[in-house]
C-alpha cells in the first residue's frame, strides 16, 4: 500500500499562556463560541474513546448536549456498549476536532450518570422521532434486518399514539467530570501549540505547555 503523502501546514492561529483564561471551561467557551461563529457542522461532535475492564478501548462520535464547570454532558442507552464499558471502567476521554480552524480539545476524567432531572429535561426537549428512536433502539444490539427495526417502531409507535413520551428507565446522560483538558493549535512546521489544563490536589487548575 503507498504512503499518505498529503502535507496541510497549520498557520492560521497561535496558542499563547498569556492569551487563555485561567479557567479551562471559560475557554472552552470562548473556542466553541468561535466554532460555532466559523459555521463549523455541528461543533458540539466528540469523539468518546470507552474502555473495556480488560482495556480494549473503542471510540465513536456522539453530540455534546451541554457543559458547564461539572463537566460534558451527553445522552445515549445505558445498555449500549459504550454504557456497559462506562459502568465496569468509568473513566473516559473526548476529543473534539475543528478542522477549518486547525484546532482540537481532549478532555479526559472519570464519568458519572447525568441526575434523572437532567436527563427528563433533556429527553423532553427532543423531536417525536427520536424519543420513540429511543424506545426502540437496543442499541449495539444485534438486529435481524431494517424491517424488524422499523416493524418495533410500529409497536411503539401504537404504545405512545398521543401525549406525553417518557424517558425509557434505560436511556440518559452521562458527564464526564474533566482531570485534564488540552488545548491543541495547528502551526507551522508541526510545531503545534499545545496547553494541557491539570486539575491539582486543591482543586485550581495548573497549564502546561507540551512538546507538539
Amino acid at each position: 500500500m503507498p504512503s499518505i503523502t498529503q502535507r496541510h501546514d497549520y498557520e492560521k492561529a497561535a496558542l499563547d499562556e498569556s492569551a487563555v483564561d485561567r479557567d479551562p471551561f471559560r475557554q472552552f467557551q470562548v473556542w466553541f463560541d468561535e466554532a460555532t461563529a466559523a459555521g463549523i457542522s455541528e461543533p458540539n461532535a466528540m469523539t468518546v474513546a470507552t474502555a473495556s475492564p480488560e482495556g480494549r478501548p473503542s471510540a465513536r462520535i456522539v453530540l455534546m448536549r451541554r457543559f458547564d464547570e461539572r463537566g460534558f454532558v451527553f445522552f445515549t442507552n445505558y445498555d449500549s456498549r459504550k454504557g456497559r464499558e462506562i459502568a465496569a471502567n468509568p473513566f473516559a476521554s473526548l476529543v473534539f476536532f475543528w478542522q477549518s480552524l486547525e484546532r482540537q480539545v481532549r478532555v479526559e476524567g472519570s464519568i458519572v450518570r447525568a441526575s434523572d432531572v437532567e436527563s427528563d429535561e433533556y429527553f423532553a426537549s427532543r423531536p417525536t422521532g427520536s424519543m420513540l428512536g429511543a424506545w426502540v433502539s437496543n442499541q449495539s444490539g444485534v438486529v435481524a434486518d431494517r424491517a424488524a427495526l422499523e416493524a418495533e417502531l410500529a409497536v411503539i409507535q401504537a404504545r405512545f399514539p398521543e401525549g406525553e413520551i417518557p424517558r425509557p428507565p434505560y436511556w440518559g446522560g452521562y458527564r464526564i467530570v474533566p482531570t485534564s483538558i488540552e488545548f491543541w493549535q495547528g502551526r507551522r512546521s508541526r510545531l503545534h501549540d499545545r496547553l494541557v489544563y491539570r486539575l491539582t490536589d486543591d482543586r485550581s487548575w495548573r497549564i502546561d505547555r507540551l512538546a507538539p
